[in-house]
């Protein structure tokens, strides 16, 4: 990421989580520096940065977990942003995931919710759920292990 960009990493992410929780899959911010694109792409989303007048960059991909490994040949699941940690859609529904729930890259297993906006956390890797770590609503950050997965 280029050190120009009048946008934290932290800024970034805020507005790919306000997109994903809207209807729209592209949003264009333009200012008298820079045009900021954030455009949904698979399962996350991809931001191009361009100075006016410059050439694009594309910067950092967020709102994706981050998967681990760890000695023991687990792989732990790290959330994509700060938050509230939920294990479930709503109050009284059952959870995403148990342990000994087999997931793929793809399967929802939490929901983080991070300046009251709820973002889906996936797997981001094919295996059984071993260890969930927090407990349910329970503040968490960046740098907290959510899982343990045993890679199929």
């Amino acid at each position: 990421m280029s050190n120009d960009l009048p946008l934290s990493p932290e800024d970034v992410e805020e507005i790919a989580s306000i997109l994903s929780k809207s209807s729209y899959d592209v949003l264009d911010i333009e200012t008298a520096r820079f045009r900021l694109r954030v455009k949904r792409s698979g399962e996350g989303f991809t931001q191009e940065w361009t100075p006016i007048g410059g050439e694009a960059k594309e910067v950092a991909s967020a709102v994706e977990p981050e998967v681990a490994a760890e000695e023991d040949g687990l792989l732990v699941i790290k959330p994509p942003l700060p938050g509230t940690f939920y294990r479930a859609p709503q109050p009284g529904a059952p959870p995403f995931v148990e342990v000994g729930s087999k997931v793929k890259a793809d399967t929802v297993v939490a929901i983080i919710e991070t300046m009251k906006l709820m973002n889906p956390v996936h797997a981001g890797v094919e295996g059984e759920i071993v260890e969930i770590i927090p407990e349910n609503a329970e503040s968490i950050e960046a740098t907290t292990v959510l899982m343990k997965v045993k890679p199929a």
